[in-house]
């Protein structure tokens, strides 16, 4: 169970509470939800940057069934991560995201290939979320460290940070490419406590993706929830302490 807040509260009614159990359960989360943290570390892609953002670019392109190579394109990329890394056999981000886009243009009809290299390079700068330079600039006000963990590898991350002129806001870049395993591997969560030298609930920790989130849960991190696009909550028993619908509501 976790807390509705922000702006997932308008238009969409609590959990039901039965029992003194689950709503002391509620009020805790709600509490850990208005919490402020010294350390914020978000995930990447779907969170700060739109992963859609690069098939957008070129839509007249790529053909009639653009949007439908982007949705292949992401998942495929997210299947490639989580199959090597349950097989022990770590390939980067970047020939992740190269096999997963060639693997698109073969699965989805009425696609233009010639748009291959044009795609590849807009995904190395994809464009961040209309709100996120405004809330990472008001959280690094407050004084907190921010910090990106990522699947991407560094020379990925490194350009769409320029790109979105999140360089001088940004205290960290974590690419998950110096443990040698993807998320949700404990591995990756690790990176930001060994960088802090911070106990895991001492992160407060931002992903659009829930099973990002579930992983993050289960290593220890105050987990928000940034649901972007409506889907279903899953994962039940590692439940985020909030979920809203885009990063304002962090508190801007």
């Amino acid at each position: 169970m976790y807390g509705l807040c922000g702006e997932q509260a308008m238009g969409q009614p609590p959990v039901p509470l039965c029992g003194s159990e689950k709503r002391a359960t509620f009020a805790r989360a709600n509490k850990q939800a208005s919490m402020t943290y010294d350390i914020y570390a978000f995930d990447a892609y779907g969170t700060l940057f739109d992963v859609h953002s690069a098939v957008a670019r070129h839509r007249a392109l790529v053909g009639p069934n653009a949007d439908r190579l982007s949705e292949v394109w992401r998942n495929k990329q997210l299947e490639y991560s989580w199959t090597r890394s349950g097989m022990g056999r770590y390939r980067n981000f970047w020939s992740l995201t190269v096999e997963a886009l060639d693997f698109a243009f073969a699965a989805v009809p009425d696609t233009n290939a010639d748009a291959r290299d044009k795609l590849l390079e807009a995904y190395q700068t994809l464009d961040p979320y209309a709100e996120v330079p405004k809330v990472l600039v008001y959280l690094k006000a407050r004084g907190a460290k921010l910090a990106i963990l990522s699947n991407g590898s560094p020379d990925m991350l490194e350009s769409a940070v320029a790109h979105a002129g999140l360089t001088d806001i940004l205290d960290d870049v974590l690419s998950v490419n110096s443990v040698g395993v993807f998320k949700t591997d404990p591995k990756t969560y690790s990176l930001v406590t060994d960088t802090y030298g911070v106990a895991p609930g001492e992160v407060s920790f931002q992903s659009s993706n829930r099973w990002d989130i579930a992983g993050a849960v289960a290593f220890g991190f105050a987990c928000h929830w940034i649901n972007r696009t409506g889907q279903p909550d899953e994962y039940d028993d590692l439940a985020p302490v909030a979920v809203y619908r885009d990063l304002t509501g962090l508190g801007v």
